[in-house]
């Protein structure tokens, strides 16, 4: 079975999802299998794409108009692709630069390939760069490494939510500029700290 997925970046109106629909219609997608979002490339996390991919089996065949319909981050696109493949489901692109790309074929495997090479090699030079940068800064004096993101400030009002039923971590998180990781090595799930947290609050 095909399975459609559209996605334009603005739900405004002023781009409409028709030439991609159109497209996989003529391609033989049914339009009960089409799936479709109205955000950027650039998130994950889509409810349309995570819909399709749910709604997906091994068998199937994803459908999109264009590579970057699906996503703008290489590494995501082969991170996606990958895990289809792995579950037997095919992945076809029916036009733009990797029009070429039918891993259900020979030659789209090929192509893929090509794809995840340089997914791979990407991976490897901003490594490599994060790697020398770093170095350069210690050669400085400077330490390196993305900044501390808990202050006492923060800390105090992660206390305060953590200790209540109705509070959503996700959602917490978010407001503070934490990761989960952060929070919980600093709180405890019923608000009490933890000994990170314990130290952070008395070298403020």
């Amino acid at each position: 079975m095909l399975i459609g997925y559209m996605r334009v970046s603005k739900a405004d109106g002023s781009q409409v999802l028709d030439l991609q629909r159109d497209a996989l219609l003529a391609a033989g997608v049914l339009q009960e299998h089409l799936y479709e979002d109205f955000a950027s490339g650039k998130k994950d996390d889509r409810q349309g794409l995570a819909h399709c991919l749910k709604a997906l089996r091994a068998g199937d065949t994803l459908v999109v108009w264009k590579l970057d319909r699906l996503g703008r981050n290489l590494r995501h696109l082969v991170n996606t692709v990958h895990d289809l493949t792995s579950k037997g489901i095919g992945f076809k692109v029916l036009t733009g630069q990797g029009a070429q790309i039918d891993t259900t074929t020979p030659n789209g495997k090929l192509v893929f390939g090509i794809f995840a090479a340089l997914a791979e090699y990407e991976r490897d030079l901003t490594t490599e760069r994060t790697k020398a940068g770093l170095a350069s800064a210690r050669a400085r004096g400077r330490k390196g490494g993305a900044p501390y993101k808990m202050t006492p400030a923060k800390l105090h009002l992660a206390m305060a939510s953590m200790g209540k039923s109705d509070t959503v971590v996700g959602k917490l998180c978010k407001e503070l500029g934490i990761s989960r990781q952060t929070l919980y090595s600093h709180v405890a799930p019923d608000g009490s700290l933890r000994e990170r947290g314990e130290k952070l609050l008395a070298n403020p």
